[in-house]
């Protein structure tokens, strides 16, 4: 019954959406869902800035962003509860008025600890908003103009995170760190007020009782996860409290699974990944969200560490890549609707390898117009590819699931940025140990490096500046090292490109095409095997 009820509302907000426009409607959509992926990336600007005026320590201040990641983890899987429950239209608005809320209450913090407990008060709908835009996005654009509508989706996911650094170094370096919280409050009203004027009503889908247990395992389960991943670097990987959070992860999200297969009401329907189309697209997700992330997190500091850019400065020579993800995905996604999502995502995963790979022989002097140009082909290469991925997968699941399909999604986006973060970062701090050790081996006795004069602090100027130089060349050759790894990776993903379907969705079937077999199925507790695109 519920399923039904979710199929007549898309059916009609699905006409509305076809006879009324979807242009508009999903231009607020995306503005109100691109200033809340814009803040994940625009504050980690400003964390040295903040460390200052607050006097923390470096661990004390990560907590700004650790905090918040934490508490996405824990919403997201709430979010499409929520949008059946309560309506999307709702829901959409009041989280808009709520993130505009939490960034004034950011940029009014005090001290540091009201800033994070703040930071988790953002992060509720802040972690809300991409799930329940897709939704949304879904049921207003019609099927056959799908690829476009995603295409244009995607600057919030792509281009959103590429450009805060810029915007979050120019805020901080030439104005108030403050602003990049206070920033967000004119657009987060001004996008609801747009949004009640614009957006189609969509409203209560099903009244389902809440899944206490599901919630519960799976708030565990991702917030441990997330945590030991967060931590672990500092911590130690094999300390007893990174081990047991990463056990306790885990089971929990194991308990959930058996415990989403069992319920009849379900907090997300775990049967989504029998659609391997769908199951497909999260994995490549994966990786583009590995790849994107990594990118946005050490080419900066091998830009400020290695180079010795200020943070405005690098984040300039990171916005063209932005600029190029903004012109490819619109055509991306229109390539999607001609041709379907094979062909692109092979052809932007193979530029993304060939970018990442060149990316390997970075050095010290390596010239910024160089470093530019590998990272807006590079960055041609995510546009082409994120979109038709990400829409093929939600393309796949029949409209009863799309909620849950986007819930994962934005969970999946996540979970594989932190923990592809993680590992890559153990990997790099293990090379640059390894390394150092190496090089170390090789120095002369240290009483014949050359003395240059003592120091303020009195160290031997000509001992430290060995030193540094060492430090330097071992960072950007641990760089190096991972940037193959991660042209590996992005081998692997062109494979599972190739088996993405080929051609355009037809207009006028169903995302899937046994749907109709498997709804009155679903009823008799039965698993029939879904169709595969």
């Amino acid at each position: 019954m519920a399923e039904s009820a979710l199929t007549s509302d898309d059916a009609s907000s699905g006409s509305s959406g076809k006879g009324g426009g979807w242009g508009l409607p999903l231009v607020v959509l995306i503005a109100g869902m691109f200033m809340s992926i814009l803040d994940t990336s625009i504050v980690n600007v400003a964390v040295p800035k903040i460390q200052n005026v607050f006097g923390s320590t470096t661990d004390e201040v990560q907590w700004i962003a650790t905090a918040y990641t934490l508490a996405l983890g824990v919403v997201v899987p709430l979010s499409a509860w929520l949008s059946d429950r309560f309506g999307a239209s709702r829901i959409y608005n009041i989280s808009l008025i709520g993130f505009a809320a939490g960034s004034a209450l950011c940029g009014l913090a005090w001290n540091l600890e009201s800033l994070v407990a703040f930071r988790i008060v953002q992060a509720i709908p802040g972690g809300i908003l991409p799930v329940v835009t897709l939704s949304m996005l879904y049921r207003i654009v019609p099927k056959d103009k799908l690829g476009t509508a995603m295409g244009l989706y995607g600057l919030g996911i792509i281009f959103a995170p590429a450009v805060g650094p810029t915007l979050g170094g120019y805020l901080v370096e030439y104005v108030d760190w403050r602003l990049i919280f206070f920033i967000n409050v004119p657009v987060g009203v001004v996008g609801a007020l747009a949004a009640a004027v614009v957006l189609p009503k969509f409203g209560v889908v099903r009244k389902a009782p809440f899944d206490a247990l599901g919630f519960a395992t799976i708030a565990v389960g991702l917030f441990s996860l997330l945590l030991a991943l967060t931590e672990g670097q500092d911590w130690g990987w094999t300390s007893a409290g990174t081990v047991t959070l990463l056990a306790v992860g885990v089971l929990s999200l194991a308990l959930f699974v058996v415990i989403e297969l069992e319920v009849d009401e379900p907090l997300l329907d775990v049967r989504v990944f029998r659609y391997w189309p769908f199951t497909n697209s999260l994995l490549l997700i994966s990786v583009l969200s590995v790849g994107l992330f990594a990118v946005l997190f050490y080419v900066p500091l091998f830009l400020q560490q290695a180079q010795g850019l200020g943070a405005f400065e690098a984040g300039v020579l990171l916005l063209p890549q932005a600029l190029i993800m903004a012109v490819v995905m619109p055509v991306a996604g229109r390539l999607y609707d001609r041709i379907g999502p094979r062909w692109p995502a092979v052809t932007g995963l193979t530029i993304v390898t060939i970018g990442t790979w060149l990316l390997r022989d970075l050095t010290v002097t390596s010239s910024h117009l160089e470093i530019s140009l590998l990272l807006m082909l590079r960055a041609a290469g995510m546009g082409l590819a994120m979109m038709p991925v990400m829409t093929s997968g939600i393309a796949a699941v029949p409209p009863a699931k799309v909620n849950a399909a986007s819930a994962f999604n934005n969970v999946v986006q996540r979970t594989a940025a932190s923990l592809g973060l993680a590992i890559l970062t153990a990997v790099l701090t293990t090379t640059s140990a390894q390394l150092a050790a190496d090089r170390g081996g090789l120095t002369t006795d240290p009483r014949t490096l050359p003395v240059l004069g003592v120091g303020p602090q009195g160290q031997i100027v000509g001992m430290m500046s060995t030193y540094q130089q060492v430090q330097t060349q071992v960072f950007v050759a641990a760089l190096d090292n991972l940037m193959i790894i991660t042209t590996v990776i992005s081998v692997v993903a062109v494979a599972l490109a190739l088996m993405l379907r080929s051609g355009p969705l037809p207009a006028a079937a169903p995302p899937a095409a046994a749907a109709p077999v498997e709804e009155p199925a679903e009823a008799t507790q039965s698993t029939p095997e879904p169709a595969r695109s």
